[in-house]
């Protein structure tokens, strides 16, 4: 190639890059969120316009007002320093940007302060922005700690199902497995983990575990750490893990709807409706008037039947009231005392025997 066409080639690659710079950097740029402030510093009561630029599209973020932060080192004590009764929620648009007033309020632990802005679903980003809440007490930071240091090393993930009690409403448990790893210079003995159960868009519940157990530099351990929701429980939650002021993992876990709990109200709606209804007709037929009259049909006895009747005398309806203990071989031809009294069988002698002829005209 000529001398002439190397420099023109060499020319055309200098522009190019020229021209491609400030693409190159904003698509750089895209790729770490950021938060801009209105106002560095305001009092209680006011509030202040958070924007942003550089996060995912639609992504659905939280605002907090967080106290004992700095930018370089995030919200060490996690949501738990943030004034989350007066964070707002907001929703980027197609291009990752967004613009949400933010009402000033005191966090509950001393400033310095941020205004923290993260990702409520989905992969995971956050920013922060340095904010002085007028009045609010401002403290040193806490001295951070040299020693060991946890990370995750595997993926998390939930162990257990759920049963007859859960379909019915039982609380449902899981157990979250994962493996740490210390990455420090010292050991670490019994750690204290933070397990946090969120439903949606709701901040999550913390609770501390205790790992029983000494991680030495340099190795391992797989952890187990039980979970349990409230009874009733269904919809989707998300577990995540913290330790040290810092969240290490987190988890969905859609937890199904107890069924059984559906069926027992069914039931009952269709069981206490009835036995209502039979308890209101047993009533009704207890108290409702007799005709005058009447004859009572339930617990009727004959010789009363009998008396009732009309045309006849007590003393008759008495003796037709009176059962009899007539034998059945016993009728009124043969009734014994007719016989004068003689109980024998009949004899030759008798005026009925057959064997006996009759004269004509005899006495």
């Amino acid at each position: 190639m000529s001398p002439s066409g190397r420099v023109r080639r060499a020319v055309l690659v200098a522009v190019l890059a020229l021209l491609l710079a400030p693409l190159a950097g904003t698509a750089a740029g895209a790729d770490q969120p950021s938060v801009k402030l209105s106002k560095s510093q305001a009092g209680t009561g006011s509030s202040i316009t958070v924007s942003g630029d550089g996060w995912r599209q639609r992504a659905l973020l939280m605002i907090l007002i967080c106290g004992q932060a700095v930018p370089s080192r995030g919200v060490p004590g996690g949501t738990n320093s943030c004034a989350n009764a007066d964070g707002r929620a907001v929703t980027t648009d197609s291009k990752g940007r967004f613009s949400r007033k933010l009402p000033v309020a005191e966090p509950p632990v001393p400033c310095p302060c941020v205004v923290h802005v993260a990702t409520v679903t989905g992969a995971k980003a956050e920013a922060d922005a340095i904010f002085q809440v007028a009045g609010h007490a401002v403290e040193p930071l806490p001295a951070e700690t040299d020693g060991g240091r946890l990370s995750v090393l595997t993926d998390t993930r939930l162990d257990g199902s759920g049963g007859l009690l859960t379909w019915f409403g039982a609380p449902p448990a899981r157990t979250l497995v994962f493996t740490v790893g210390n990455v420090g210079t010292s050991a670490v003995k019994n750690p204290v983990f933070q397990v946090g159960t969120a439903h949606g868009v709701f901040a999550p519940q913390w609770e501390e575990q205790q790992w029983r157990g000494t991680i030495q530099p340099g190795r391992k351990a797989r952890l187990e750490l039980p979970v349990e929701l409230t009874g009733g429980a269904h919809g989707e939650y998300t577990v995540s893990l913290k330790y040290g002021g810092k969240v290490l993992a987190e988890q969905p876990w859609d937890v199904g709807r107890p069924w059984g709990v559906t069926l027992f109200w069914i039931l009952v709606c269709l069981v206490v409706p009835a036995a209502l209804f039979r308890i209101g007709m047993a009533v009704v037929d207890r108290v409702r008037p007799r005709p005058a009259g009447g004859i009572r049909h339930r617990g009727l006895r004959l010789p009363e039947l009998a008396l009732r009747l009309p045309g006849l005398k007590p003393s008759t309806a008495a003796h037709a009231a009176t059962p009899t203990s007539t034998l059945p071989w016993f009728t009124p031809d043969a009734d014994p005392g007719a016989a004068g009294g003689r109980l024998s069988a009949p004899h030759d002698d008798s005026p009925t025997s057959p064997t006996t002829p009759t004269r004509e005209g005899s006495p």
